[in-house]
């Protein structure tokens, strides 16, 4: 017989991890709350016409299809089979895994636009699908958080996307991390300054590596990239630039003089933080990165991408404006700004720093044990009593030596037994053993409630 196996890129998750991820989810979710905003979910599957041509060639790729039910090759000739992929993949298949949340969400918006209010505040966590290369922190499928605001373009939504982050991270016991946030007419502007109008891709990717390879072997790949020597040489004051973010934005000021767009990007950056500090707010966190570029095809304002230092993990969050959100669907014009957090990445970020509370882990707070049929019995009358004041409490449930029941508690981590015993039936008790110090005392029902409760 064939032993069972996973597909590749999928995981299981025991106790312990949906403990742990509950405890991460739950965090956000309050939060997404406590900002105004609403959950909805769609369904796992979509009609491909919906997904296909929105996340370009290669992640039209990466789409899992589903094959249509019953005789899917019924409608496929030979013709079709010589034609290729393109003319069979219609007839055998018509809908597909979601990729991302995005596109849903701005199809749920179209269809439902009549009766959504605007600005319209939503969160989303749901699992998406992908048919990539599965490696470390990389998988098939995985889950989005993701939450948007459309139908305003009020950087009140930006500063308040800082304030989700900071909150989240500050539940979470995360300390040293980097909020990163530019804008995209920024590097608009800096490529129409150097002479260069329109490659700004190009251009972020070469500085991006900056890092690595030096500002010599940058210059390299920007000649290669069909960079003048004039553009790079306009170019060199902004890489060697080190200040902090208002020496930035004045920089920037007169870098970008002669670009419209350019400084329109540095005002919306300054007017966030103007509204952070009339919040009353601070900048802690906040890092202004002005080559910082991510979704270039579709963020038209604020970009934001966040990092934990001293983890091996990437980002653990990411987002931007967009103008154009529902134009696919044919409905124009609906500006919006959203950002994501990576839930598996911030699980991975949480478990490499030990930062997982240990209550977290704990489900049952109280197993109660008997030695016979008759303590069976009491201690099933005492179930709900400890249920109904909200104690996280099972029985053992076969008729089994006493000291089982005490190996069953311990390899659970249930952190107290009530042991049912004569005594315990005649005095109407219970006798509450602490398994983490062996301390055992017999209390009143009432009095049991309340230890375990303050424990």
């Amino acid at each position: 017989m064939q032993k069972p196996s996973l597909p590749k890129g999928t995981r299981d998750f025991g106790p312990v991890q949906m403990s742990r991820r509950t405890y991460i989810l739950d965090t956000i979710k309050e939060t997404f709350q406590l900002f105004g905003y609403q959950q909805i979910e769609t369904p796992a599957m979509e009609n491909l016409s919906t997904l296909t041509g929105k996340y370009g060639d290669e992640g039209d790729q990466l789409l899992f299809k589903i094959l249509n039910s019953g005789d899917f090759l019924k409608d496929v000739n030979l013709e079709d089979l010589s034609a290729g992929t393109q003319a069979v993949l219609p007839k055998v298949s018509e809908k597909g895994l979601r990729y991302d949340l995005t596109v849903p969400f701005a199809r749920y918006v179209v269809m439902n636009r009549n009766e959504l209010t605007f600005p319209f505040k939503r969160y989303q966590i749901q699992p998406v699908w992908r048919a990539d290369r599965p490696q470390k922190g990389r998988y098939r499928e995985f889950y989005q958080c993701d939450a948007d605001v459309v139908g305003t373009e009020s950087l009140v939504c930006e500063a308040e996307i800082i304030l989700m982050i900071r909150k989240v991270f500050a539940k979470l016991k995360l300390a040293d991390y980097q909020i990163k946030i530019n804008n995209r007419k920024i590097l608009t502007g800096i490529a129409e300054a150097i002479g260069e109008a329109g490659k700004e891709g190009p251009l972020c990717v070469a500085i991006d590596k900056l890092d690595k390879i030096g500002w010599e072997k940058v210059q390299e790949e920007l000649a290669q990239r069909g960079f003048g020597i004039d553009a790079i040489q306009k170019l060199a004051p902004l890489v060697s630039l080190e200040s902090n973010l208002s020496g930035k934005l004045e920089f920037l000021k007169t870098f970008l003089k002669d670009s419209e767009t350019g400084l329109k990007g540095v005002e919306e950056l300054e007017e966030v933080f103007e509204i952070l500090d009339q919040m009353g707010e601070n900048l802690d966190f906040v890092d202004f990165d002005i080559m910082l570029a991510r979704g270039l095809s579709y963020y038209t304002g604020a970009i934001f991408e966040v990092k934990v230092n001293g983890v091996s993990i990437g980002s653990v969050s990411g987002g931007g404006r967009y103008d154009n959100l529902t134009g696919v669907f044919g409905l124009p014009g609906v500006s919006g700004v959203g950002f994501s957090f990576g839930v598996d990445r911030l699980y991975d970020v949480l478990e490499e720093l030990k930062l997982f509370p240990e209550d977290s882990l704990n489900s049952t707070k109280l197993l109660l044990a008997y030695f016979d049929e008759k303590g069976f019995g009491y201690a099933l009358s005492l179930l709900n009593q400890f249920r109904k004041a909200g104690v996280k409490t099972e029985i053992y449930p076969d008729q089994a030596k006493i000291k089982k029941q005490l190996e069953f508690a311990a390899k659970k981590e249930i952190p107290f037994v009530g042991i049912c015993g004569d005594n315990e039936i005649k005095d109407n008790s219970v006798s509450v053993k602490n398994l983490s110090t062996g301390e055992q005392v017999n209390l009143e029902i009432e009095a049991a409630i309340q230890l375990i409760q303050g424990s």
